[in-house]
């Protein structure tokens, strides 16, 4: 006998009883979340981040339409505070990540989440935390995009990258902020010191680009990730290390799903070049927030164009 031929009382019966086992499922969730990190920023509720991924999306979406009418912003200063700042900041994190972990004892085979309140366990924690909040101020590389009209930087894969990684931190951080989490943020964090260096250089303008040769090498270093984190993960699995058996299996899908993306990506920068207007094959571009050598020389300060060329306090 199918639903609809059901006694209404049996119907409602089965709603009921689906709703009060979301609502235990739910209350369940959040009794076994980690109680270190439930009153720092952005852990208490998932709406702040998500609110602010809407805002990120919405941006993607609007900013474009917005920069149609007016003239790119030059942003040089900016970005070269921006892009070292982040190196700064991923540095700390590195550190943190790595001297918690080696005062701890991790092991780089099977760590599990340790949620007393051991120093080097907290340390840990908020090294975490600084890892899922430098997500969030990375949605400032497509910002400095659109701003810039380099909407042909804004691809899927750009968009898809940011957008996860700081959305999906929020429950790393909310329910496993440690133990086996730490190994992937620890890795990231050094492969972005490496490279917002690059980005950073970049901004620097058109004399540097000649030693920056090795930007085909960040993307093969990025793709190296992926498959250490992979294997890392499998060996996870495959060792029966107490760690949430679903977040293994999710990290894993998502690493395939950024080598397809990226190998994409490598394959139509590197191996199929673009012809320039010249007819020469363009190097050296950048696919990040640094001053591209095409750029026109053409200065602008709040959207509009300066004397001289050169916006005021530069």
């Amino acid at each position: 006998m199918g639903l609809l031929d059901s006694e209404p009382g049996s119907v409602l019966n089965a709603v009921s009883t689906a709703l009060n086992d979301t609502v235990e499922f739910y209350r369940w969730t959040w009794s076994i979340a980690d109680k270190r990190v439930e009153n720092w920023p952005l852990m208490q509720s998932p709406w702040p981040t998500l609110s602010i991924s809407t805002l990120y999306l919405l941006f993607v979406w609007l900013g474009p339409k917005w920069m149609k009418d007016r003239e790119p912003f030059q942003m040089r200063l900016v970005l070269i505070i921006y892009n070292f700042g982040m190196v700064l900041l991923n540095l700390f994190i590195f550190r943190e990540l790595f001297m918690g972990s080696y005062n701890a004892g991790y092991s780089y085979i099977c760590q599990t989440v340790d949620y007393s309140n051991n120093v080097n366990e907290v340390r840990i924690a908020a090294a975490l935390w600084w890892y899922f909040v430098s997500k969030g101020v990375e949605y400032l590389d497509t910002v400095f995009f659109i701003l810039r009209k380099k909407n042909n930087q804004v691809s899927f894969l750009h968009v898809y990258h940011h957008c996860t990684m700081f959305t999906l931190w929020w429950i790393g951080i909310k329910w496993v902020a440690g133990g086996q989490a730490f190994f992937g943020a620890q890795m990231n964090s050094f492969i972005h010191v490496i490279m917002y260096s690059y980005y950073g250089l970049t901004a620097f303008g058109p004399w540097i680009q000649k030693y920056l040769w090795w930007k085909r090498y960040l993307t093969m270093l990025q793709l190296v990730q992926f498959h250490v984190t992979i294997g890392h993960t499998a060996l996870s699995l495959y060792t029966d290390c107490p760690f949430p058996k679903w977040m293994h299996w999710a990290l894993i899908a998502y690493a395939i799903s950024f080598i397809f993306l990226f190998l994409n990506f490598y394959t139509r920068t590197y191996n199929e070049p673009k012809q320039s207007k010249t007819g020469k094959a363009a190097t050296n571009g950048i696919s990040a927030n640094g001053v591209n050598k095409s750029e026109k020389q053409l200065v602008l300060e709040n959207g509009k164009p300066q004397k001289n060329g050169k916006p005021k306090g530069e």
